[in-house]
């Protein structure tokens, strides 16, 4: 049994945030169903590497978050969508939706009314800047929350421009914060009977995503400036060449840096930076680089993170995802899984029992609409009906 076997979840959401909060509630065993209105899919359904895929609305933007949910199309700005969403809010635990402050009034989506319907409902609403504030109102995706936080000015070179970070990372660290949250309000729920209205901004999760930032921002005035593949601090926490390719080392401890100088041969360098003060570290930073860069020069990058690592120095080759998802480790763990054919990332953990897992793969738009609605007593023939009218889609 998963954790959150007999919950179901209505996921009113789009593009990655909302989705992939709704995915790892999912995962762990909800009953999980994708709202998407009759004319307009999921946008991210068109996109994504595949085109033929994008051409059938299972882009794999799409897919990336949408294994084991239900589909259900339908027209929440006409009175019979609008009444079919009611009752479905009536069977609900939990509701995830980001839409605009403007379409959640539209589409009847407000926590006030669904709270009526239903008292101990578990409402998540996420949006670019959260619920109050003079940005409440504006729109966002990842892009645009990382110039807003800070966290473009924190990344690149010393010298160089603001960089985005390339994946969408502000993206899946929300979903993942509101999925946490969730997750909490349930269990409040159930010590107190209670349902809770929850407010997630991205900008504020991206400020928690770079906490250490954030903190020493605080406490400073200052922001930490960008410094690349090199700690300006630390020479053992930076990338090197090696006669193959490039080395990450993670030596950050006066320990695991003396590890590392042992592993390349210099052991009084080893022994003295053992016995250096942390204050002090900074001021050989140079030197040893250079010792670092020369030595690690000699040997391939897969001979050196072997051998690093058997010295307990953390350290990797550095790789593309490619490459990264054939490795040995990654089959050890839960994390890729395979359902009906497609392999997808379910989660970054695994339990000793009723762990995250995948129910089946993405399905197309409406796919599980007939099945869906019959629940609340909508047969075959009102289902066509409401179909010619355009308030319901199956493609079937």
């Amino acid at each position: 049994m998963r954790p959150f076997d007999g919950l179901r979840v209505l996921d009113l959401t789009h593009v990655f945030a909302g989705p992939f909060c709704a995915y790892q509630l999912g995962v762990l065993g909800a009953e999980v169903i994708k709202i998407e209105p009759v004319s307009q899919p999921d946008m991210t359904r068109a996109e994504g590497a595949d085109t033929a895929l994008n051409a059938q609305g299972m882009g794999l933007s799409f897919q990336a978050q949408g294994g084991g949910k239900q589909t259900l199309a339908l027209d929440l700005k006409s009175e019979q969508g609008r009444a079919l969403f009611d009752r479905l809010v009536a069977t609900a635990d939990v509701l995830v939706q980001n839409y605009t402050a403007h379409a959640v009034e539209e589409l009847g989506l407000g926590y006030d009314r669904l709270s009526a319907l239903k008292p101990d409902l578990i409402y998540c609403a996420i949006s670019g800047f959260g619920a109050t504030g003079p940005k409440a109102a504006h729109a966002a995706y990842d892009v645009v929350i990382q110039a807003y936080t800070g966290i473009m000015a924190a990344n690149g070179e010393a010298d160089s421009d603001p960089v985005r970070v390339g994946p969408a990372m502000v993206d899946y660290g929300t979903g993942a914060q509101a999925a946490m949250a969730v997750s909490a309000a349930l269990f409040g729920r159930s010590r107190t009977g209670l349902g809770r209205r929850i407010d997630v901004s991205m900008a504020d999760c991206a400020l928690m995503l770079m906490n250490s930032h954030t903190a020493t921002t605080l406490a400073t005035g200052q922001a930490p400036k960008p410094h690349g593949n090199q700690d300006p601090s630390l020479a053992g926490y930076a990338t090197y060449d090696t006669a193959d390719g490039q080395l990450m080392i993670g030596a950050f401890s006066n320990t695991q840096m003396a590890n590392l100088m042992r592993v390349v041969g210099q052991g009084a360098r080893a022994d003295a930076i053992q016995t250096t003060p942390r204050a002090q570290i900074s001021a050989r930073r140079e030197e040893d680089a250079a010792v670092l860069a020369e030595v690690l020069a000699t040997g391939t990058a897969a001979e050196w993170e072997e051998k690093l690592n058997a010295a307990h120095v953390p350290a990797a080759r550095v790789r593309g995802l490619a490459e990264t998802l054939t490795e040995d480790q990654l089959a050890s763990r839960p994390v890729i899984q395979s359902v009906d054919g497609t392999a997808l990332a379910v989660a970054g953990f695994g339990f000793d029992h009723g762990g995250p897992s995948l129910d089946h793969a993405p399905r197309a738009h409406g796919a599980d609409s007939r099945s869906v609605l019959a629940e609340l007593g909508v047969g075959q023939s009102e289902f066509d009906t409401l179909q010619d009218q355009g308030v319901v889609f199956s493609p079937f």
